[in-house]
Order: structure tokens, then C-alpha cells, then sequence
């Protein structure tokens, strides 16, 4: 069972997805917090798999909340679940340490399949979302340059990874094995100090790092 808290400040939203999320066979909504206080609170007590988080709540935002989350229990997933999708929300989200972002629009059995995705450590970012982060991030000047550290092997299992690709199908695309694969997404994160896939994806897409094949 995919254990979730629900993090939302308007109450119709929260009643909505505990009706459908209560229709899933793998997944238990274990309790709802009205904002980023309470779901810290919620997690310290629950401990649950995943976190649907929104991002503008009262007392506490989801992005303060997600920080506080991972900073104590890393291993807790938090999936911003929002109304926003440009960069300035965007960014500081996937910052914080939150493994995915949706928007409210998302159809329920896609939100469902994202939470599945962010269960097995996979990073799911709305295409609006993308669109936007890429953007507002390739507009940004005066970046520090950075030398990339990876092998052309790597740049490729990375292009693949920041299109949102599972391992097996990073594999199949690469005909290496799914062993193979862990082991250069392992590499990834450690020469790029990130601690995840949605991160690594991020650091992509922020340094030009997207194409594969030895490209940076």
C-alpha cells in the first residue's frame, strides 16, 4: 500500500481527492492537513509514503513545509499538487526537495499513475510545468559555468532520465541492461550532488545538459 497524506488548505479539494484516491487498491489516504504546520506535524505521526502537497496554504506554504519534510524525514515523498505552473513556483518546489509537480487540471488516473511513479523514485513533472521551468530557466543569464563531470554514457542514461523514462526504459532505448543503467543513475547523482531523479532532471535542464551523446 502507497501510504499519502493529503496537504491542502480548501476543503472541497482534500474531500475530492480522499473520494478518489479511497477507489485505488494500492494506495490509503492516511490523513489530511489544512497546511504546511500541520503537515509536518501529520508526517512526524504518520509517517507516509508520499506527500500531496499544495503550494500556497496559510501559516506555513507547501514549499517551507516540503524543506522541513525532507531536511527531517528524506525518505518521504512530497508531490506538489497546484494551481501554479510557472517558474517561480516551479523551481523553488523542485528545490525544496519535492520529487514531482502537478497541476490541479491533471486527470485522476494520471495523478494516480504520478503517484505510483513517485512511490517507485521516478520523476513526474507536468508538461505545462516543464515547458515553463525550461523556459524561465533558459532565460536566466550570468550562470556560473559548470564542467560537466559526466561520461558521454552518462550525458545519454541522463537525456533519457530528464524525459521522464523509467529505468527499463531507459534500458531498452539504450540496449544496456536495467543493472546497468542503476548503476550509471547512481554516478549521475553522486557527480552531481543530487539526491534524486526529479533533481538530476532539474540540474538538466538548468545546464544544457539534455541532449545526450557526449553533449553539454
Amino acid at each position: 500500500m502507497i501510504r499519502v497524506l493529503i496537504a491542502d488548505d480548501h476543503h472541497v479539494v482534500r474531500r475530492g481527492l480522499l473520494f478518489f484516491l479511497k477507489t485505488q487498491k494500492d494506495i490509503e489516504v492516511v490523513g489530511e492537513a489544512k497546511n504546511g504546520l500541520e503537515a509536518i506535524d501529520m508526517v512526524a505521526q504518520l509517517k507516509p509514503d508520499i506527500v500531496l502537497m499544495d503550494l500556497v496554504m496559510p501559516k506555513m506554504d507547501g514549499i517551507q513545509a516540503t524543506k522541513n519534510i525532507k531536511t527531517k524525514w528524506p525518505n518521504v515523498q512530497v508531490l506538489m499538487l497546484t494551481s501554479f505552473s510557472d517558474k517561480d513556483h516551479v523551481l523553488p518546489a523542485i528545490e525544496a526537495g519535492a520529487s514531482g509537480y502537478q497541476l490541479k487540471d491533471i486527470e485522476p488516473d494520471e495523478l494516480v499513475e504520478s503517484i505510483r511513479l513517485t512511490m517507485r523514485g521516478e520523476n513526474t513533472i507536468h508538461p505545462e510545468a516543464t515547458t515553463q521551468l525550461e523556459e524561465g530557466l533558459r532565460e536566466e543569464e550570468n550562470l556560473p559555468h559548470v564542467l560537466n563531470p559526466l561520461t558521454p554514457r552518462e550525458q545519454d542514461v541522463l537525456a533519457e532520465l530528464t524525459k521522464g523514462k523509467s529505468n527499463r526504459e531507459i534500458a531498452s532505448s539504450l540496449f544496456v541492461t536495467e543493472k546497468t543503467v542503476k548503476t550509471h543513475i547512481s554516478n549521475i547523482f553522486a557527480k552531481l550532488e543530487v539526491q534524486d531523479r526529479t533533481q538530476a532532471a532539474l540540474y538538466a535542464v538548468k545546464h544544457g545538459l539534455t541532449e545526450g551523446s557526449g553533449k553539454a
